[in-house]
């Protein structure tokens, strides 16, 4: 496939991944106090539904294309670093496999009927907090040389 096509294809289950967390972390929770609690968890159950059946094929693309794209820049990531760029791709890539970790995790507990609302707020924030700094080190990567 194309760098164009991948890159687009990444961007787009990005946005999908990103606005997905988004939504639960800062929209959700700003809800939460605003919303009885039996027709919060109504809620929160129907959007985890559908989250855990449209997340493993974004998260498919995602990091398929984006295998794909550092395939382009193998050579920056032999090196990482020599270069601002392979560095901060090579930090970025890790950051992503530590957000796979953290859904692979989720989907784990969750077939064991082990995630719990704490356990699932935190996972949560933390993939928010690695989605953003992954957003940031995807721009800054193109600026430093």
């Amino acid at each position: 496939m194309s760098y164009p096509a991948l890159l687009t294809l990444h961007l787009f289950a990005a946005i999908m991944f990103v606005g997905t967390v988004f939504f639960e972390v800062i929209m959700l929770e700003g809800v939460r106090h605003h919303v009885p609690k039996e027709i919060m968890r109504t809620m929160e159950g129907a959007i985890g539904k559908r989250a855990r059946a449209i997340m493993p094929w974004v998260l498919v693309a995602l990091f398929g294309a984006g295998f794909g794209l550092s395939w382009f820049h193998r050579g920056a990531l032999a090196t990482p670093f020599d270069s601002g760029f392979g560095l901060l791709l090579t930090v970025k890539i890790l950051l992503a496999l530590s957000v796979f970790g953290h859904f692979v995790t989720a989907m784990a507990l969750h077939r064991l009927g082990r995630l719990r609302s704490r356990a699932s707020q935190r996972i949560h924030i933390s993939v928010f907090v690695h989605v953003v700094l992954i957003v940031l080190l995807a721009k800054l990567m193109f600026y430093v040389g």
